[in-house]
């Protein structure tokens, strides 16, 4: 009875919801909201399209802009402004960076997941964070630890599919580096052993799976007008989502209070190599704001920087190199001339110990592949801000205050007006000069978001990518296991290929 009552409420309340934001969307377009002025961007519907379009969002907002670069959105209580303009970009993240915030809109859809991590605040609680992750990720010994620990979970991967190639199995390449980069995030970031890679951990697979469905139930937010009513009544996705937090919250909390019992045995040593070390001897320091709950909430921040962002762009990386075979042979290539690797039977630990700073440094056209891929495949394909105050873009358009404003990153990356005629073909070659890496600018290349709070991650990611790329091309070409196959994001936060990549490796002779 209770469960009847709790369904007939929701539908009630559902259309009472569809009833009151019809009318809304009715009065708007009465009384304008500045429709027509060609001092706004152009209407391009509701922010219901958004609904209708959602499988192939990003897709769908990247042919919009081709034709109008900078497009809006009609929502219930503000507009929601779309840009591919770079020079808007650089004015949002830079130019006017005090003018714009990440917005009460989208803090309230990320809160229940990210907390008051790095990527959802703003103010003196951002500032905090970014200024101890600064440090961390500028010393020396992180940058040792992590290349340790890169190159031995490198080493890892090729073991576990080498046994994959040996028993001609068909393996989900996108699986096994989410699984390879949370066992690197978890140890560079946290001091960690995970061992989810080689499937002894149940609860870091159960973590990983509850963190990725989180991701995307959280993103459905942005399209869904009724998230609210159901995370009150506690029903559909709402309350998935809210039993993945259940198990993501009860992992970390475990995780910072095994850490904090080492922490208290090896607080002699003054030598701190994992990042979560520096927020606990900050935590000493202001226990009132660094809780335990404010340190899980950094902790999914780093970690989603971490593990998505890397595991998704090599996913894609290989996915580009399956259809770009010639890519893959020049990369293989380098390869071996930068390492002077050119034994057949090679073993990899002798192998990833040649993987140095200045062995990465050297890899020009293995750095531009994987920079062409963040260029069609970016990490984050959308990431916007809110306008604080009355302002006008460089493009001329009008923002009014509580506009929210979203730079299409994916969409970008597919501007002939950006990039050229062949914006949306793979060419790593756009990115090098004289076959040295050059880059370009970050408001055109938006990967890295950019301004003051671009991505301090930015060369930890590379050399996780490098070092996996060159030790998985070293010792198997792989090939889609489906030629065929259509092969597409799912829509998130991040870009994940949706159903993963089937792939087989075999061998390099």
């Amino acid at each position: 009875m209770d469960l009847l009552y709790t369904l007939l409420s929701f539908i009630a309340f559902s259309l009472l919801g569809i009833f009151v934001v019809f009318c809304f969307i009715m009065l708007t377009m009465i009384l304008g909201k500045s429709i027509g002025d060609p001092d706004y961007a152009p209407v391009k519907g509701t922010v219901f399209n958004q609904l209708f379009y959602f499988n192939t969002l990003h897709d769908y907002q990247a042919e919009m802009a081709k034709t109008h670069p900078t497009f809006r959105l009609l929502a219930p209580d503000q507009s929601e402004l779309y840009t591919a303009d770079p020079r808007n970009v650089e004015h949002i993240l830079k130019t006017k960076f005090d003018k714009y915030s990440k917005g009460k809109y989208n803090q309230d859809i990320m809160i229940d997941l990210f907390g008051e991590g790095i990527f959802a605040v703003d103010g003196d609680k951002w500032r905090q964070q970014r200024k101890l992750a600064s440090y961390e990720f500028s010393t020396r010994v992180l940058r040792d630890f992590s290349c340790s620990v890169f190159r031995i979970n490198a080493a890892k991967l090729v073991r576990v599919i080498s046994e994959f190639s040996r028993q001609g199995q068909v393996f989900d390449m996108q699986d096994m580096l989410m699984r390879c980069t949370l066992d690197s995030i978890f140890k560079v970031g946290f001091g960690a052993e995970l061992d989810c890679l080689e499937g002894s951990s149940k609860k870091g697979s159960k973590f990983m799976k509850a963190f990725d469905e989180s991701n995307a139930l959280t993103y459905w937010r942005y399209v869904d007008p009724f998230w609210k009513l159901k995370r009150f009544l506690n029903i559909g996705c709402e309350a998935t989502l809210k039993r993945n937090i259940k198990i993501i919250d009860d992992f970390v909390h475990e995780l910072i209070n095994t850490r904090k019992a080492q922490f208290a045995i090896q607080q002699e040593s003054n030598v701190k190599e994992d990042i979560l070390s520096r927020f606990l001897i900050e935590s000493k320091k202001d226990k009132e704001t660094m809780t335990d709950q404010y340190l899980r909430d950094i902790i999914l921040n780093f970690m989603i920087a971490g593990k998505d962002t890397s595991a998704n762009t090599l996913s894609w990386f290989f996915y580009m190199l399956c259809k770009n075979p010639l890519v893959e042979e020049k990369i293989v290539q380098e390869v071996r001339d930068v390492t002077c690797s050119h034994e057949s039977e090679e073993n990899i630990d002798k192998f990833v110990a040649k993987i140095t700073d200045d062995t990465l440094d050297k890899m020009h056209y293995l750095h531009a592949a994987l920079t062409e891929t963040l260029r069609l495949y970016p990490a984050v394909p959308t990431d916007g801000r809110a306008a604080e105050a009355d302002d006008v873009l460089p493009d001329g358009h009008k923002l009014k205050k509580g506009d929210g404003v979203y730079y299409l990153a994916y969409g970008m990356g597919r501007m002939c007006s950006i990039w050229g005629e062949d914006a949306e073909e793979f060419r790593p070659e756009r990115w090098l000069n004289n076959g040295v890496f050059e880059s370009q600018s970050p408001f055109k290349f938006i990967a890295f978001h950019a301004g003051p709070r671009i991505c301090l991650g930015k060369d930890f990611a590379y050399r996780q990518m490098k070092i996996l790329a060159m030790a998985l091309l070293r010792f198997f070409k792989f090939k889609l296991a489906n030629g065929t196959q259509n092969v597409t994001y799912k829509v998130m936060i991040t870009l994940h290929i949706d159903n993963g990549l089937p792939i087989c490796a075999i061998p390099r002779s």
